[in-house]
């Protein structure tokens, strides 16, 4: 479940997510991303990541685009931060690469 809440000032549209960002909430994000981002007006487009608690490899490509799109970011976390540091220099997450390596070649005891 993610919750979004949108606040703006005169300077500042701001979305506020808290939960995750996972599965059909990802489409909703950018679903609320596009609609609130049109209506922005030149104000700087600031996206909350303080309360998320998980974001899987899709909502890590709804940030991407965001980012590209004139999103700053606020995190708080060792991992969110380094996920928006793997978004800034545009390379798979190891720790991402390694799951996906897991599913493919589980480990059998």
């Amino acid at each position: 479940m993610l919750k979004i809440t949108n606040t703006g000032t005169a300077t500042e549209q701001r979305w506020i997510l808290h939960g995750q960002l996972t599965g059909p909430w990802v489409a909703e994000l950018k679903s609320n991303w596009d609609s609130t981002r049109l209506e922005s007006n030149g104000r700087s487009c600031v996206v909350d990541l303080t309360d998320v608690t998980f974001i899987d490899e899709c909502g890590e490509c709804v940030l991407r685009v965001m980012r590209s799109e004139g999103a700053q970011f606020v995190a708080r976390g060792v991992d969110t931060k380094q996920l928006l540091a793997d978004l800034k220099s545009k390379r798979k997450r190891p720790l991402r690469k390694f799951l996906a390596y897991l599913d493919r070649n589980p480990i059998s005891n």
